[in-house]
């Protein structure tokens, strides 16, 4: 069977608010078979989501000026802003895909592979009973383990939503107004604080579509 197209649309830098109301409206046009599935890349301005675990409004801890959010996705809290690469597939899955679990697998894959197809210097991992992305320089086995991509999604109709954040090179002081994921804020890492080579920002957003829709058996377009 062919692997379905998947589309992107980079919005460079947007606002949350809106983004989220776009995410709506493409996942009802995407139940509604008017658009193909489609992966949402953007940065925003400093926001901190709340997923739909109980205890994460307590994990919110300084939020200072920065507006806080409650979103559908499932897991904790989260803080989203400059220098990250956040993205939300917006894709309908077909019945032997219909388990979220296998949704967060995948993208874990997805940027496993990114890391060690482009970025040599660092060993990126899954963490057993923590969901997300870790990682940690290749040269230090023993060097400290930082998380440098976070996941939650939710689903409609069988469409996914929400997704994805990438740290580039955030300021990780900003993870300190949350207990990021129920965590400490010390356990937050980028690609730039692992040494990594960065590329320019439109590079590594073709280098992430490419990989997302690898690991989702989509066919980008």
């Amino acid at each position: 069977m062919k692997a379905p197209p998947l589309t992107v649309r980079d919005l460079g830098r947007a606002d949350y608010a809106e983004t989220l109301a776009l995410q709506h409206a493409l996942v009802a046009e995407r139940k509604a078979g008017a658009i193909p599935d489609t992966l949402i890349l953007v940065e925003h301005p400093p926001v901190i989501t709340l997923g739909r675990r109980k205890d994460a409004p307590a994990h919110v801890l300084t939020p200072g000026p920065t507006p806080v959010v409650q979103v559908e996705r499932g897991g904790d809290v989260t803080w989203h802003g400059p220098g990250q690469l956040v993205g939300y597939p917006i894709v309908m899955l077909a019945e032997p895909e219909r388990d979220v679990h296998r949704v967060l697998r995948r993208l874990e894959e997805a940027f496993i592979a990114l890391c060690a197809r482009e970025f040599p210097t660092i060993h990126a991992f899954s963490r057993a009973g923590h969901t997300g992305v870790w990682a940690r320089p290749a040269a230090s086995p023993s060097g400290a383990e930082k998380k440098i991509v976070s996941l939650g999604i939710a689903i409609s109709g069988w469409v996914t939503f929400h997704g994805f954040a990438l740290n580039v090179d955030c300021d990780l002081d900003e993870f300190t107004r949350i207990q990021p994921c129920g965590l400490e804020a010390r356990v937050m890492g980028s690609l730039a604080s692992l040494g990594a080579a960065l590329p320019p920002r439109a590079e590594l957003a073709a280098r992430v579509a490419e990989h997302v829709a690898v690991a989702l058996e989509r066919t980008l377009v």
